[in-house]
């Protein structure tokens, strides 16, 4: 990135790094100004033609590591020389593509740089950014809906995804695996088989099909049920006891998928007090709706609580009990799922989506 000053042009770094600024507050903002991106992967191969680029990605990768990663980047010498370098390659400025064959692997480079903020990541996805007007084919769900005729929009999803061939197949894969024991009650569910599943179906099938199951509109109890049930929850989200939500985003961040989705989700859906909007990116619903989604498989898997049909709640399967002096940040994370309103007014286009009469 470049900007424009009287007589000058100054390139992210400039701007990023005046006189005694903390090289760890240096990484906040190259990331806050960083406009273009490129693949991680790719930024990872031009970083390895590069013998000076290559070594000093291996020193920073090292200072990255372990508690003390602020400290090894304000006081170490040579984390402070690799940083030096890396500020001008395509690594900092690299981004993963949400559906790519070689996703973890992407993942995998862009935390080795900004692993450094894991506490603070709440403005920082690894995705590569979603255009404010970004949305789903609207013309095309309204074709899928056109032919059906029974007033219940969730059983309504469930046809709409049998009559293509890919959503169907993708389906019945995740419930088969997913429903296991329910099927023969001495085998037990595989949840680590049935997240893959899910994830599976969700990367794989278009939205247009996967979020009329998840978000269709209800006005009836069967109908809300019909769609809490949509992720074989027994499964899939419930277990014999909550987790503490702290302790479970502390497991989901040591997983470099469920770390970068829950990023991705609070990028995409965080709602602040000075928010103007009702969802962030320009009041995007889509692209915090399809963030949602793309949390179903990982041990952050969220889902709906009950069975409501108006006032509706979605949570992970956690609790705030046992919080200690942790109490608000639990509840403050917790509130991002239960009180949020870019999920509770989803979308013009799903609640478009009624009976056909």
């Amino acid at each position: 990135m470049t900007a424009r000053v009287p007589g000058k042009v100054l390139t992210s770094s400039a701007l990023c790094r005046p006189t005694g600024a903390p090289l760890y507050k240096v990484l906040r903002c190259l990331d806050t100004h960083a406009q273009e991106w490129v693949d991680c992967i790719q930024a990872s191969e031009m970083c390895n033609q590069d013998p000076q680029c290559s070594s000093r990605y291996r020193v920073m990768r090292q200072c990255l590591v372990g508690k003390e990663k602020d400290a090894m980047l304000d006081s170490n010498r040579e984390c402070q020389a690799a940083l030096e370098v890396l500020l001008v390659s395509p690594l900092f400025d690299c981004r993963c593509k949400r559906v790519m064959k070689k996703e973890p692997q992407c993942l995998q480079i862009f935390w080795s740089i900004h692993m450094g903020r894991a506490e603070d990541m709440d403005d920082l996805s690894p995705y590569e950014p979603v255009a404010p007007n970004w949305h789903p084919d609207t013309s095309r769900l309204a074709s899928i809906s056109s032919g059906i005729t029974d007033c219940n929009p969730c059983l309504d999803a469930a046809k709409a995804c049998n009559l293509n061939g890919s959503c169907k197949r993708q389906r019945s894969s995740y419930i088969n695996v997913c429903s296991k024991g329910d099927f023969n009650p001495r085998e037990s569910c595989s949840r680590k088989r049935c997240h893959k599943a899910l994830r599976s179906f969700l990367d794989r099938v278009p939205s247009e099909f996967s979020h009329r199951l998840l978000f269709c509109p209800c006005q009836t109890e069967g109908c809300a049920e019909r769609r809490r049930q949509t992720i074989v929850p027994d499964c899939s989200y419930k277990d014999k006891e909550k987790s503490n939500c702290i302790q479970l985003r502390k497991v989901c961040q040591q997983d470099s998928l469920c770390r970068s989705r829950l990023a991705d989700y609070m990028v995409n859906c965080k709602m602040t007090p000075d928010t103007a909007s009702t969802c962030p990116n320009q009041d995007n619903h889509q692209a915090c709706l399809a963030s949602y989604a793309r949390l179903i498989g990982t041990d952050l898997t969220p889902n709906y609580v009950d069975s409501s049909f108006s006032n509706w709640t979605v949570s992970p399967w956690c609790t705030c009990k046992g919080s200690g002096n942790q109490e608000e940040e639990c509840q403050i994370f917790l509130r991002h799922f239960t009180n949020n309103t870019c999920l509770s007014k989803p979308s013009q286009l799903m609640h478009s989506l009624k009976c056909v009469l």
